[in-house]
């Protein structure tokens, strides 16, 4: 019989213990792979949960944004990762990219792209398929609210025209802002989603509301509509 299948943080030297360093020194005194390693609690008999977490961010180019990417099937695919660890890291990754989606919600008027990529950047990040997202807007451009109207592949979204011109009228919008993601990393705008930009900008018009812009999001950067000269 082995004795212990895996080292349990509590069995370290005292100096690698993260829980005990971030207890005495403050939290921003570790690395990341210590506080990954706290998340999992426990490494392999081959290497302590650091030494895992520095190999999985290793690999990763020591990005946590890379890492947020991976799947729970993914990280499980590393010795030592079971499903309730992964579990633990990707939950602990989504509530920090839900803080900084948080953070962004203060910024109510999208007078602009930067300003639309900059407030829905966090929605779309490392999404692998489609979403499609519409902004209701008040007068000066203020941001009313959001709404999620479809997902689909990784390269077609079906939108309902109808339920987008219902909800403007709900909350009563002057303006439209049309967003959705390419997980191709494509930046730049389809035949079809141009001309699911027109149809829903001669929709709007019936009702006096204008579709100020329509961005598409990649994990690294974004299109706009308006700035192309397509609005």
């Amino acid at each position: 019989m082995n004795q212990l299948s895996h080292v349990a943080i509590k069995a370290w030297a005292e100096a690698d213990r993260p829980r005990e360093k971030l207890l005495e020194q403050g939290r921003r005194a570790l690395t990341d792979a210590e506080l990954l390693a706290i998340l999992i609690g426990s490494g392999s008999r081959e290497e302590s949960a650091v030494e895992l977490c520095r190999r999985i961010l290793h690999d990763r180019n020591n990005d946590l944004n890379q890492l947020s990417r991976l799947s729970v099937s993914e990280l499980c695919r590393y010795k030592g990762i079971g499903e309730a660890k992964a579990v633990s890291i990707v939950a602990a990754l989504e509530l920090g990219r839900r803080r900084r989606e948080r953070r962004k919600e203060r910024r109510e008027i999208l007078n602009n792209s930067a300003r639309v990529y900059d407030y829905m950047e966090s929605v779309y990040n490392d999404l692998p398929y489609e979403e499609f997202w519409v902004l209701f807007l008040a007068g000066g451009c203020k941001l009313i609210t959001r709404a999620l109207i479809g997902k689909g592949g990784s390269d077609f979204t079906p939108v309902d025209i109808k339920q987008v011109m219902r909800l403007a009228l709900e909350y009563q919008a002057t303006s439209i802002i049309l967003t959705h993601n390419h997980p191709s990393g494509t930046l730049k705008a389809s035949t079809m989603d141009v001309q699911l930009t027109t149809k829903l900008t001669e929709a709007a018009k019936l009702f006096d509301i204008s579709i100020n812009d329509h961005v598409i999001f990649t994990n690294s950067g974004y299109y706009s509509f308006r700035d192309s000269g397509l609005l």
